[in-house]
């Protein structure tokens, strides 16, 4: 079965980079939107983001994830523009309608932050395996049950997907019309959903006996297939984070 994630294959510094090093980037630009709610650092924060998403070369990926969430942001200028209990100066008008410039720029700090987050969290995901990620957080201390399930959700939606389009082919090489109008696709949906969730509880079945005959459950302490990799820049990258994190702290209690 072909695996599929958002994960993009590259050979870059960035897919090098361990993904607790970038899971640590995730929790210092949060904990730096929290500390430091200024403009212009949330501009470089974004701003660094995207530098890094460019040098790993997964720039054109990001797009379809931000513009999942465009409609919220574009809602959020809409309301603030126009309803913020701050709004005093005007700033342009449509017709009737007027923009206030207190809500839009309050609009802005708000798109500012869930770019920052989407961004670092698409560094994560489009740079990092997910057996990878899975892996070095059990490394790190987490349980070997939660590790899997963590993974099985990673997992589930694609291969489910890849389920229902194997199905798909297989009914309409048999004549059965599966494009078209909408009550073409609506008739032809329905019979492909019992395979689907027939298919995907055999493989949860099959995949749970296959890790109870592997020891799975065993409680002697285990061991990885692969070698734990962490180059020296890795924790270089991590002390970074750190410095920058207390330097926010301290900024905060002074100011």
């Amino acid at each position: 079965m072909k695996t599929m994630s958002l994960y993009q294959e590259r050979d870059t510094l960035v897919h090098k980079i361990s993904p607790i090093s970038k899971i640590m980037y995730i929790i210092a630009v949060i904990l730096l939107l929290i500390l430091v709610p200024l403009r212009k650092v949330m501009l470089a924060s974004v701003l660094l983001s995207f530098l890094i998403i460019i040098s790993g070369r997964v720039l054109r990926k990001v797009f379809p994830i931000i513009g999942f969430s465009s409609i919220v942001l574009i809602s959020v200028v809409i309301i603030q523009g126009l309803f913020n209990l701050g709004n005093k100066t005007a700033l342009f008008s449509i017709g009737s309608i007027v923009f206030y410039k207190e809500g839009l720029l309050y609009a802005f700090d708000i798109c500012l932050r869930v770019l920052n987050i989407l961004s670092s969290f698409a560094i994560l995901v489009l740079t990092t395996k997910p057996s990878e990620l899975i892996e070095s957080l059990v490394r790190k201390g987490l349980s070997p049950r939660i590790g899997y399930v963590l993974n099985s959700v990673l997992q589930i939606i694609p291969q489910m997907s890849a389920t229902m389009n194997t199905i798909t082919e297989a009914q309409r090489s048999r004549g059965m019309e599966t494009e078209g109008s909408l009550k073409t696709r609506i008739k032809a949906f329905f019979p492909l959903i019992g395979p689907v969730v027939m298919s995907s509880l055999i493989n949860t079945r099959e995949r749970a006996m296959a890790l109870e005959v592997r020891g799975f459950n065993s409680s002697v302490k285990k061991t990885f297939l692969n070698e734990e990799k962490e180059e020296s820049y890795d924790k270089v990258i991590q002390l970074i984070l750190i410095l920058i994190v207390i330097v926010a702290l301290i900024w905060r209690i002074l100011s």
